[in-house]
């Protein structure tokens, strides 16, 4: 699977903000960006709304641009994962495949 495939992404993304959750940080602004994830703003946004919309992330507000038809979103200093998101994250058979790729946070935020 491809390093921008929406799975991979969601699952890097979910995976770092349950850390976060746990060890009680806030998540980094810099891991929050489409640059991070080498992947265009459009599809960035997208991402983030089917998370939040599917209700696994909170702290994000959505917008629509005059003239676009792409959602753009605006992270909020509240942004969290979701017992829902968790329950994703843990469950989910695609996910399981991923984590074999992704295996600790070291591969989502690089040091």
């Amino acid at each position: 699977m491809a390093r921008d495939d929406y799975f991979v992404i969601a699952y890097r993304l979910l995976k770092y903000l349950y850390d976060c959750l746990k060890k009680g940080n806030k998540p980094n602004n810099e891991v929050l960006d489409s640059d991070f994830f080498k992947i265009g703003e459009d599809y960035w946004c997208y991402i983030l709304n089917n998370l939040f919309e599917d209700g696994y992330i909170t702290g994000i507000s959505s917008f629509n641009v005059l003239g676009v038809y792409e959602k753009r979103v605006k992270i909020l200093p509240t942004l969290k994962i979701t017992p829902k998101g968790i329950q994703y994250l843990e469950e989910n058979t695609l996910f399981q495949k991923i984590k074999g790729t992704v295996k600790d946070i070291a591969d989502i935020i690089p040091i």
